[in-house]
């Protein structure tokens, strides 16, 4: 689908802005790639092959008979001896000696001078997930060639919970910013349009709103209803929104007594084909230059409330629970340099990408 010349114009302006470019081509990267978490940072193998047959189980469970075992239970990859039946091709001595019979099945074919169909195992580049308990001799232990960013204190690898942890921010943040923009662009725009009462009874609406303690709100929810991420991101949106308000209704205000919005409305053009089709584009620099706020607003807030507890559950990957544990471990400063550089990074890519989008959108600004 072509692009119209103001959409080319605006594309040509944020290319022109190169640390904005830049700044969304890594985020990009950054967060495409988180998305495809479960292939990057995983106690499941990607891809298992066994007598001739393909696995995957970092998308399928399998049970340990699946591979020769005796349980029905799901295999437990990382444990020597499934591992063992899965190279070996089921073989029974795996359970005496699992390393030497994997080391005899790979060199030579055989398992006690018996031929044997070997498999292989397809592991990601980070072999544990946010979740996985690791033997580590302390806890947290400093970063070694296993567990590159070190471990937390649950022996839990940190640069998991870190990809893990990004993706669920980001997500968080975008979800709340898109909901919270419809809902404050839709508000400030009738506030603003239509003036006078409907006005009046809308700012008092807000101040009582805006006034409500939202972290008390979260707390007496959280207690009732338990932790979850949808529940947080709609507690988030229902006091989130009034952001973006009060920008759309000043625009609203000031544009709807132009001299085009007389004419549309003399033409007989609807309200709403005036407000949403002529006037919002004019606005959408003010609204895209608080977008930075309440993205990066979201982001802070969910770490925020996760350092306090009162996030998500504590079993998910958060970039504020690792804050805390930052604090709480002064001895372990990878902790704290993690957390600061995965925070610092994400805050000012979005930043520096919503700095190009503003001056994009803006018709008073030409790059050459």
């Amino acid at each position: 689908m072509a692009l119209s010349p103001l959409a080319r114009r605006r594309w040509r302006n944020f290319r022109a802005n190169r640390r904005a470019f830049y700044a969304l081509i890594v985020f990009s990267v950054l967060f495409i790639a988180s998305l495809f978490a479960e292939l990057i940072a995983n106690d499941h193998p990607i891809v298992v092959k066994y007598r001739g047959e393909y696995f995957f189980p970092v998308y399928t469970f399998y049970p340990e008979t699946a591979f020769g075992g005796d349980f029905r239970t799901e295999a437990v990859y990382r444990d020597p001896a499934v591992q063992c039946l899965i190279i070996a091709g089921g073989a029974e001595a795996c359970w005496d000696d699992p390393e030497a019979v994997m080391e005899e099945a790979r060199t030579k074919g055989t398992v006690e001078g018996q031929k044997v169909e070997t498999g292989w195992i397809l592991w990601p580049p980070i072999p544990y997930h946010y979740r996985t308990i690791n033997n580590v001799g302390t806890a947290p232990s400093a970063p070694d060639a296993d567990h590159w960013l070190g471990t937390d204190d649950t022996t839990r690898d940190v640069a998991a919970r870190v990809i893990y942890g990004f993706r669920i921010s980001v997500a968080f943040a975008l979800i709340v910013a898109a909901a919270s923009s419809v809902l404050g662009v839709a508000a400030g725009a009738v506030q603003g349009y239509f003036g006078g009462k409907v006005d009046l009874i809308f700012q008092r609406l807000l101040e009582i709103w805006s006034s409500t303690p939202s972290l008390y709100v979260i707390i007496i929810l959280f207690a009732i209803l338990g932790r979850s991420f949808w529940l947080l991101v709609f507690v988030t949106i229902l006091f989130g929104w009034p952001a973006l308000t009060g920008v759309v209704r000043a625009e609203f205000l000031r544009a709807r007594n132009f001299e085009y919005v007389r004419a549309a409305r003399a033409l007989g053009v609807s309200d709403r084909v005036i407000m949403f089709r002529h006037i919002l584009p004019n606005a959408m620099v003010a609204t895209i230059t608080m977008l930075p706020f309440v993205i990066t607003g979201a982001i802070s807030g969910l770490a925020t409330l996760d350092y306090l507890g009162y996030g998500l559950p504590s079993s998910a990957p958060s970039l504020g629970e690792l804050a805390l544990q930052a604090k709480q471990h002064l001895q372990a400063p990878w902790l704290a340099f993690t957390a600061f550089v995965t925070f610092a990074t994400m805050l000012s890519l979005l930043v520096f990408i919503f700095e190009g989008l503003r001056d994009a959108f803006d018709p008073r600004k030409v790059f050459k």
